[in-house]
């Protein structure tokens, strides 16, 4: 529909813009039609936004069109009401994503706010990122997520220190640089990690990206890789579970518990649970050890009875033992 019956070129030109970045191509004789003006002046337009330094392309075809283009420098841009309150808690939210970049967020955050109506300022004025406090919150520098990304893609072998728990960073014992082929960089439960496969030990191998620290790359092209299971998020989690393959844990087992379904339903996860009796219930969980499994039993503070496999069982001994063992004076 058209803006005005008699817009200024400024508001025109504003509208003209945030039109050219809602879709790829516009025919001139439909952008006139939406501003209500001639193709002649939508041409006047286009010309004005190109001194402003928007890269705009004309298009062949029967009408002849417009297109906006990447340039060599970010333009001011233009968003519609769902767009800038999406941005605004983006920003908000930050923090959660693990990178170096707060003071930056919050900085583009007021931006958007002083210059947003209060109709949508409103919107998200009690939706707060508490931050403050989390002091041993994991973040990193955004360069070296930039200069991973870089070697993503363009197939570029990495060299990189990483501070391993427990190793001397510097020194005569520091380790030497690691070389690995960088294939995804993901974010998990607040921490970014780099998934990436290792020609000298031929294996898949996962870091934490706040403990590198990149070397100058080696210059060594690298032919892209499928990562096992072919879904990267999965083949992360799936580590995080003890399991080199299938996205679950390496150990599974079940157990009768004296204690009423309810009191454990909100607390199984990805296990499973059903009713034997008012006060008895059978209970399946997953664990990346046995002997972890066999405290997430335990946890329940409840007679625990046929425990199945036997492994599992094996495990209620040992710890039984440490038990004994720390009870004693």
């Amino acid at each position: 529909m058209p803006v005005s019956d008699s817009p200024s070129t400024s508001r025109r030109l504003l509208a003209l813009l945030s039109l050219l970045q809602a879709r790829r191509d516009w025919p001139a004789p439909a952008l006139a039609r939406r501003l209500d003006v001639s193709e002649r002046t939508v041409r006047r337009d286009i010309e004005r936004l190109r001194d402003l330094d928007y890269t705009i392309d004309s298009t062949r075809g029967p009408d002849g069109g417009y297109r906006l283009q990447a340039g060599s420098q970010l333009p001011p841009l233009v968003f519609d009401d769902e767009q800038a309150v999406a941005i605004a808690l983006a920003l908000r939210t930050a923090s959660s994503l693990g990178v170096d970049m707060e003071e930056a967020a919050a900085r583009a955050l007021g931006t958007v706010t002083r210059l947003m109506p209060s109709r949508l300022a409103n919107r998200i004025e009690n939706l707060e990122a508490a931050s403050s406090g989390d002091r041993g919150r994991v973040v990193v520098d955004p360069g070296v997520l930039l200069r991973i990304g870089e070697a993503i893609r363009v197939g570029e072998e990495l060299r990189f220190d990483y501070a391993s728990p427990g190793s001397d960073p510097v020194g005569e014992d520091a380790p030497a640089p690691r070389r690995n082929e960088p294939h995804h960089l993901l974010l998990h439960a607040g921490r970014w990690y780099l998934i990436g496969y290792s020609p000298e030990k031929a294996e898949w191998r996962i870091y934490r990206v706040d403990r590198i620290t990149p070397r100058s790359h080696s210059g060594r092209r690298f032919e892209p890789r499928t990562v096992p299971g072919g879904d990267p998020a999965r083949f992360l989690a799936a580590r995080f579970k003890g399991s080199t393959g299938a996205d679950t844990w390496a150990c599974w087992g079940e157990a009768t518990l004296d204690v009423p379904l309810a009191a454990v339903a909100p607390y199984l996860a990805d296990g499973s649970a059903e009713a034997l009796a008012a006060n008895r219930c059978r209970v399946r969980l997953g664990s990346w050890s046995w002997g972890s499994l066999a405290a997430a039993f335990l946890r329940f503070e409840a007679d625990v009875a046929e425990a199945e496999p036997a492994a599992l069982r094996a495990a209620f001994a040992t710890l039984a033992e440490r038990a004994r063992s720390a009870s004693r004076p």
